[in-house]
């Protein structure tokens, strides 16, 4: 690592001092990078305690987020304590399944017809290709979309507690192999973007990819008007004509406040792949006056996490995951309803601020 930065210093003219201040061997990353020259460090603060009330997440969590964007933890941290002081968030897994799709090239319409015929006929086999390459993954269900002569199989599988991109990849490749041979059509790439990784798409949007959370909290009104500075009526309002009309006019997939800002910094503390912010963005919240005061709910479709594997294993983002109890394997649902519990959080709070006319004003008191 030093011989690569001094060859990058002296190529640039820039001393990479900082950079260069690694706090762990480098050997630990060598599966995370390649290339490396040192580390980039940002900025780490914690929220909470949050309330969970989750199948697997039960209980009081002090949550890391690493940020560069001032304010984002202090917002965050006030809708923790306001939905604490509430009973806490209710947070269910409904569906859990990673995908690939891969795209084969056929002769035509009713060649691609016989293809898919083939698959269901012999699921069996294609099962036990997929999952001869993984002692984790699970294939659960495989679907077909055709175009012309371009054939899409849409794999969906249960990975444990990996993010499973790299598990759904090679399974997949596997299986391929076997339908090209029984089929006689070719793979054209593994992935055919139907999967659809890192893009945001209608079909994540409505089927989900990675964990489908929902979360959802009874705020009192009381709550409402001594911490947060506005009313129950003027949430709903905002939350109506921002998150519903404001999002349905520019066709956004993600009708929500600020969602990519909680899951970013959650998964840039916690070893995530950040740039699965693209389909965690597409988060729906929605406000609703209620007996008690405000109901407020999140809807997070594509929830990609892991708890061990990829950026888990680096040293801090290890120690953040343990900081909630979620490092290591049975641990990725839990992980996962705290993170719906945190967006619950900080779009409770960017709400009240925006209902209050008060987003402006704490930007700019807290550094933006």
């Amino acid at each position: 690592m030093d011989d690569r930065r001094k060859a990058v210093e002296s190529f640039t003219g820039v001393k990479l001092e900082h950079a260069g201040n690694c706090t762990f061997d480098p050997i630990v990353a060598e599966k995370n990078v390649e290339n490396m020259i040192g580390t980039t460090q940002v900025p780490l603060g914690f929220v909470g305690p949050i309330k969970v009330n989750g199948d697997h997440a039960s209980g009081e969590f002090l949550v890391p987020l690493a940020t560069t964007e001032g304010a984002l933890v202090a917002s965050v941290n006030r809708g923790a304590s306001i939905i604490s002081a509430s009973g806490g968030a209710e947070a269910i897994i409904i569906k859990d399944e990673m995908t690939r799709a891969p795209v084969f090239r056929t002769q035509g319409v009713r060649d691609s017809k016989r293809v898919v015929d083939w698959v269901d006929q012999h699921m069996d086999e294609v099962r036990s290709a997929a999952e001869a390459t993984t002692g984790h993954g699970k294939l659960v269900k495989v679907r077909a979309f055709a175009s012309g002569r371009s054939l899409f199989l849409r794999f969906s599988y249960d990975t444990g507690d990996a993010m499973g991109m790299n598990m759904c990849t090679i399974a997949t490749e596997a299986a391929c192999r076997l339908i090209e041979e029984g089929t006689d059509i070719k793979l054209i790439s593994v992935s055919g973007n139907m999967c659809v990784d890192k893009k945001p798409a209608a079909i994540n949007f409505i089927d989900g990819r990675g964990k489908t959370v929902l979360a959802d909290v009874r705020v009192p009104a009381e709550l409402v008007g001594d911490k947060l500075h506005t009313t129950p009526e003027a949430m709903v309002e905002t939350c109506y004509r921002k998150n519903l009309v404001g999002s349905g006019m520019s066709l956004s997939y993600g009708s929500n406040a600020h969602a990519a800002n909680m899951l970013a910094a959650l998964y840039i503390a916690t070893g995530q792949d950040a740039a699965q912010v693209v389909e965690g963005s597409m988060v729906s919240t929605t406000c609703e006056p209620c007996d008690e005061g405000v109901y407020l709910s999140v809807r997070l479709p594509c929830l990609e996490v892991r708890t061990v594997g990829g950026g888990t294993r680096l040293p801090c983002q290890s120690e953040a995951l343990s900081m909630m109890g979620c490092l290591g394997a049975g641990k990725a649902k839990k992980l996962a309803e705290i993170a719906a519990a945190l967006v619950l959080a900080g779009e409770l709070s960017t709400l009240a601020a925006q209902s209050a006319g008060e987003l402006g004003k704490a930007h700019k008191a807290l550094g933006r």
